[in-house]
């Protein structure tokens, strides 16, 4: 689930913004998930790209969020 501004939304905190003549600045957010750390142990499963020879039957274990994973939002 990824939260989305509605244009009338934007729309409105310029004009206030305008009205009390102060500044605004925009702020991307993207890579959010990939700086949260994770209170519980999660695991991974190697991509199949990245797959080590002799290796295959390891895991990885998850410091940090990434994207996708339930816990990311709470991260």
């Amino acid at each position: 689930f990824a939260r989305v501004v509605r244009i009338e939304t934007i729309r409105n905190v310029l004009a206030l913004a305008a009205q009390l003549k102060t500044k605004v600045y925009q702020l991307d957010v993207k890579s959010a998930f990939f700086n949260g750390e994770l209170e519980e142990e999660v695991y991974a499963e190697q991509p199949q790209v990245y797959v080590e020879k002799g290796r295959e039957d390891k895991v990885y274990r998850l410091r940090k969020a990434l994207y996708g994973l339930k816990q990311a939002p709470r991260a």
